[in-house]
């Protein structure tokens, strides 16, 4: 069994249907930041309640 070693990358070809995010955007820093305090949130409920 032959195998092309490397043959999946194509440096002509890009990806434009997900688009990584500027870090500067205001929705990457609020997504971060919500997902953030979610699990700050957590782990203090988890700590204070015991379960």
């Amino acid at each position: 069994m032959a195998y092309q070693q490397g043959h999946w990358q194509d440096e002509g070809w890009r990806d434009t249907m997900v688009d990584p995010a500027e870090t500067d955007d205001g929705a990457y820093v609020t997504g971060w930041t919500i997902s953030g305090l979610a699990v700050i949130g957590t782990i203090v409920a988890v700590w204070l309640l015991g379960i």
